[in-house]
């Protein structure tokens, strides 16, 4: 399959030993000329150029060959994702769950019917049964899958990291903080509080745990009071719970538990937790975070500027919603999936994280000394 990049990369200048050319002459750099340019624009959309002495090196963005995707019970994600590997140069073997099935094959043979009149091999658009023992033959596929992105509940995401030998990027998972300081706004907080929980609940950037300084607990009820319009249930903890009582739905409100922290409910379901200090708070984030969003609420530079130094997450923000963690939110167009890991790539992940690269350097018969 043909390479091809959506974005190109900044590097700094090589530097490198000097080359002797053969007879020990040194042969400078050459400039490729328009039209050797144009042809190996044919190979990748954008290509950056270094001259380094007597050698030129180029830098190609090309695709990782085939993508195999595992996700759950939403068939719009067979679109997205084929439309996103195709884009990019690569071939994707999908694989979703029994309860989108029918739908998914639907789905997949309007693309097979589309790329056989545009003449294009059907194949690079797989849909494999959705079975257990797919999934296994998936995940063991080394030497014909290049990368394998699971997209669904942490369940899914842990068994494919722990079974998978083939590379794997996490994606999806989230257990979103937003911690309000003694130092927040209550109007931004109330509004930031309902939309990141209440916006979609199914969603992986959606609130699962507030945390609130001890000082602000007067201003809770505040800060809550739109969550009752959607009937979400709060399980708080003793100092939280305390605060709540006679101002929040007895029906909806609950003690917590220690299950009720590090969960992601994916429903009308929040924990809040209580403490004494921004470093308790983010104590209690790098304890249960799953390092997709995390979210302060302050009018404090300082305080904002530590939080978003030391929490470890894909997307830290600072008066804002976690609802935005979204591909098309941060202007990148459709997404494949929010990586929650640090190598290759980390948060929204569009076109450009579905490429890698390679060095092209070319010379006249240089040999190192």
């Amino acid at each position: 399959m043909a390479s091809t990049a959506s974005k190109g990369r900044k590097k700094t200048p090589a530097k490198t030993g000097r080359g002797g050319a053969k007879g020990g002459k040194q042969k400078t750099t050459r400039k490729p000329s328009a039209a050797e340019l144009q042809a190996q624009s044919a190979i990748t959309s954008e290509i950056i150029l270094i001259g380094v002495l007597a050698l030129t090196i180029l830098l190609f963005l090309c695709n990782f060959g085939v993508i195999g995707v595992i996700y759950e019970a939403r068939p719009n994600v067979t679109f997205d994702v084929f439309s996103l590997c195709f884009k990019s140069g690569n071939a994707c073997v999908l694989k979703g769950g029994s309860d989108a099935d029918s739908s998914n094959r639907a789905l997949v043979a309007i693309i097979h019917d589309v790329l056989t009149r545009q003449g294009v091999d059907p194949a690079v658009c797989t849909l494999l049964a959705p079975d257990r023992e797919a999934t296994t033959e998936l995940l063991n596929a080394v030497g014909l899958v290049d990368l394998i992105i699971p997209r669904g509940s942490s369940s899914l995401i842990n068994y494919v990291r722990d079974h998978a030998r083939v590379p794997v990027i996490e994606t999806g998972a989230g257990i979103c903080h937003t911690y309000f300081d003694k130092d927040g706004d209550k109007e931004k907080g109330r509004e930031i509080v309902n939309n990141a929980k209440t916006r979609r609940v199914s969603v992986c950037n959606a609130l699962d745990c507030l945390i609130v300084h001890r000082d602000r607990l007067g201003d809770l009820p505040y800060l809550c009071g739109k969550l009752s319009g959607s009937n979400v249930v709060i399980y708080a903890d003793e100092p939280a719970f305390a605060a709540l009582s006679g101002h929040y739905p007895t029906a909806l409100l609950q003690p917590a538990t220690a299950d009720s922290f590090g969960t992601e409910f994916l429903d009308y379901k929040m924990a809040i937790r209580t403490v004494s200090s921004l470093d308790e708070a983010l104590q209690h984030i790098a304890r249960y975070s799953s390092k997709h969003s995390e979210s302060i609420v302050s009018e404090s530079t300082e305080a904002i500027r530590r939080f978003q130094q030391m929490v470890d997450a894909a997307c830290v923000y600072a008066n804002v919603s976690t609802a935005f963690t979204d591909g098309a939110q941060f202007g990148f167009g459709a997404e494949i999936g929010i990586s929650t890991q640090k190598l290759h790539a980390r948060g929204p992940m569009a076109l450009p994280e579905l490429t890698t690269y390679k060095y092209i350097i070319e010379g006249d018969g240089q040999i190192r000394k």
